[in-house]
């Protein structure tokens, strides 16, 4: 399967940007009654979030279900290896999401707090950063 990429985008290819502050939106819980916060903060690939998303899905054997809260809206482009100086800027190779620290990328509901931690914790180990187990207020650990 093709990892995650947009539809279509009203520009090819976007300047490289800056990633710094805090998340502002996005930052709480708003489908399950889990979810996976970003601690630091760094580009996140469509296939890590693919990764990510099979792994959690393995891991509840079809219980519950999942939200996928972060997209990979921006191109990031790569000149080919052994190319010179100049000449523009390369074709677009995949697209990231731009994660700031307190981000939730994914949410879980209608499973046990036991297995959604360990689901949230392989998916942690596919991810390029830190992230931290989140439980809604009100929900019996």
């Amino acid at each position: 399967m093709a990892s995650l990429s947009p539809a279509r985008t009203k520009y090819r290819k976007s300047q490289k940007g800056s990633l710094k502050g805090n998340a502002k939106r996005g930052n709480t819980l708003a489908f399950g009654e889990f979810g996976l916060q970003s601690l630091s903060r760094g580009p996140m690939t469509g296939r890590q979030i693919e990764a990510a998303r099979v792994c959690i899905a393995r891991h509840l054997k079809r219980k519950g279900k999942i939200w996928i809260r972060v997209f990979p809206h921006k191109p990031v482009t790569k000149k080919p290896a052994e190319v010179r100086m100049g000449s523009g800027k390369g074709g677009v190779e995949y697209y990231v999401a731009q994660i700031k620290p307190g981000a939730v990328l994914f949410e879980l509901g209608g499973v046990p707090a036991t297995i959604a931690k360990e689901a949230f914790r392989l998916a942690d180990a596919k991810l390029p950063f830190k992230c931290r187990f989140i439980v809604r207020e009100g929900t019996a650990v």
